[in-house]
């Protein structure tokens, strides 16, 4: 694999993909996509049982409720294979320290194991602010164990992330220690403006770029310094290293905000149109709303309405956007932060083949599959 993703695939990292169905954009297949999938593998069977050493660290009441949300059992504790999601933040960090020279990636395993801890943190608080009833196809925390039950998990979980680095002995740990902390203050910095958006009608697209940065790419480009710092990279290839991630962050919720709307609750595990359906003032829809366009027009007024959108509103609501050209933009924008990204990661990797698992990685977050 190139260092340019046009290199890789021959229309780039999702380029030319604008004019295409959502789920175009999206798709992963083929060689690309089975690279990632053992990676992503590999990752987990090194970062999983330190992960669960973290978890069975808890108070046996947050210890359920966390090792339910992790899928690894039903609420009341017996054996599940629901799976913890893809993982994609701890691949992350081990993917830059062997990319910056890093020889042993059991060397951040405490510290992969801490980001993938800050992550589902936050996606306990998220599903109880959202009210989201359902992640991975099956009822949220929240709803299997009271809101008061998930938020404090999600509490614990992120002292313990913390901790877990904290008694790191790896010369990069209290630096790590800072960057996990600084991002988990953007991180709540990304959620307030996301839920104040939706209490806002003059919501500008560069704040709503603002807040996704600090909502998902913050995470993102916090594991991939912290793989560059415990890799022996130094700080300029951890700062270049950080943007790389926040730019396929953004590339990421581009795509996660078209299946917000056009995505297959069989896929998905959420309702269709679910973002609509809660007025997200998601990336499409602020395009749209800005658009200046009659379709944008509409948009507005179904926004407006105090009453829940029926299922032919929502429908009408999904077409408004398409035809004011948010979906095509949310599309063209993911291609050109994936560009960007890779501009950052050129910077950070000079050789093209130690760049291998992190371009397999931007690849996997920016083309998933409905």
């Amino acid at each position: 694999m190139g260092i340019f993703a046009l290199e890789r695939s021959g229309t780039g990292a999702g380029t030319g993909t604008a004019g295409t169905g959502a789920a175009e954009a999206t798709g992963t297949g083929g060689q690309e996509g089975q690279e990632a999938a053992e990676l992503l593998a590999r990752s987990r069977a090194v970062v999983d049982p330190a992960l669960r050493a973290a978890i069975d660290s808890m108070p046996e009441s947050m210890r359920l409720v966390a090792g339910y949300h992790f899928g690894w059992w039903e609420a009341d504790g017996t054996p599940s294979d629901t799976g913890s999601g893809k993982a994609i933040r701890p691949a992350l960090v081990l993917a830059a320290l062997q990319a910056v020279g890093g020889a042993d990636p059991a060397v951040a395993v405490r510290a992969a194991a801490a980001v993938e801890l800050v992550h589902n943190f936050t996606l306990l608080h998220d599903d109880v602010i959202d009210r989201d009833l359902t992640r991975r196809h099956r009822a949220t925390a929240w709803r299997a164990f009271g809101t008061t039950e998930a938020i404090l998990a999600g509490d614990a979980m992120h002292s313990l992330a913390l901790r877990v680095l904290a008694e790191d002995g790896h010369p990069a740990a209290p630096q790590a220690v800072r960057r996990l902390a600084d991002c988990v203050v953007e991180l709540c910095a990304g959620q307030q403006a996301d839920c104040a958006f939706e209490q806002r009608t003059d919501v500008t697209l560069a704040e709503c770029l603002e807040m996704a940065e600090a909502k998902t790419g913050a995470l993102l480009g916090c594991a991939g310094a912290v793989g560059a710092l415990y890799g022996g990279g130094g700080e300029q290839a951890a700062e270049a290293l950080d943007a790389f991630g926040r730019e396929i962050g953004l590339a990421f919720q581009l795509i996660d905000d078209l299946i917000g709307i056009w995505g297959d609750p069989a896929v998905t595990g959420k309702p269709v149109g679910a973002d609509l359906a809660a007025r997200k003032k998601s990336l499409p829809v602020v395009f749209a709303l800005g658009s200046g366009t009659e379709a944008g027009t509409r948009l507005a007024e179904l926004y407006a309405l105090e009453s829940p959108l029926t299922e032919e509103e929502l429908a009408e609501a999904a077409d408004a956007v398409d035809r004011a050209g948010g979906r095509a933009w949310a599309q063209g924008e993911s291609c050109e932060r994936m560009a960007a990204a890779i501009g950052h990661l050129a910077d950070a990797v000079p050789d093209p083949s130690a760049a291998d698992d992190l371009l397999a990685l931007a690849e996997l977050v920016t083309r998933r599959s409905f």
